[in-house]
């Protein structure tokens, strides 16, 4: 009897990791696109079924920086702590219909996020048309 409820915990345990590992949500370090250095830690998480990021760590700015570029209700709100990725939509293997932030200029994006094995996000950053932009790739913070 005790040999099956420790199998029943194992392959439980095991559904759980499986089912996280395979979900955007969690904490993600993000890399400058020419040098490759860690910029920042984005947490994202759920609301009913809708995404969002917020920047939870700054490893080369000013951990008090502030959003000076940014012309709506973030401007001057601490980078540490600003929600950058607003309303994705999970969409098969896609989440998008959300927008991110750029703190450094202010300016927000219509975005898109797919999962690329367990811990590499690719991120794309648009206007308009997804083929005006910019792709990122996160890595998942272990």
């Amino acid at each position: 009897m005790i040999n099956i409820k420790v199998v029943i915990i194992i392959f439980l345990s095991g559904f759980y990791f499986i089912s996280n590992a395979q979900s955007i949500i969690g904490e993600w370090e993000t890399f400058d696109d020419l040098t490759g250095d860690k910029l920042s830690v984005v947490e994202i998480y759920n609301i009913n079924d809708i995404y969002f990021g917020k920047i939870t760590h700054l490893f080369e700015d000013p951990l008090d920086s502030v959003c000076d570029q940014c012309s709506d209700d973030n401007y001057n709100k601490p980078i540490v702590g600003l929600v950058i990725i607003k309303n994705l939509i999970k969409d098969d293997d896609e989440y998008n219909e959300g927008t991110i932030l750029d703190p450094n200029n202010g300016k927000s994006y219509k975005c898109y996020l797919e999962l690329i094995g367990d811990n590499k996000l690719k991120l794309r950053g648009y206007i308009g048309f997804s083929i005006l932009g910019r792709t990122q790739y996160w890595q998942r913070k272990i």
